[in-house]
């Protein structure tokens, strides 16, 4: 699976009135200095100590502000271990 991250920051201003507020970001725990990932699917990740959790997600035309916003394209997490296929 590929994925764009960004942090909470950036994630409150990619979202738009299809997608979730920012009251409802933050009622998971999404702050500005959170650590995010959102998939081509656009399923919202928030990065936990130990684990990555599904938060919400994206609707719409989201790539398009989500890759002006970060600046970034599609990427695949690196295999490690404890995941060799990449996908999260």
């Amino acid at each position: 699976m590929q994925f764009i991250e960004m942090t909470g920051k950036t994630l409150f201003r990619v979202i738009d009135e299809n997608g979730p507020t920012p009251a409802e970001l933050a009622e998971v725990g999404v702050k500005e200095d959170s650590i995010v990932r959102v998939n081509r699917q656009g399923d919202i990740e928030l990065r936990r100590s130990d684990r990555w959790d599904v938060i919400g997600g994206l609707l719409g035309d989201f790539e398009p502000r989500v890759k002006a916003a970060t600046r970034l394209t599609w990427a695949r997490p690196v295999a490690s271990p404890d995941n060799e296929t990449g996908d999260a």
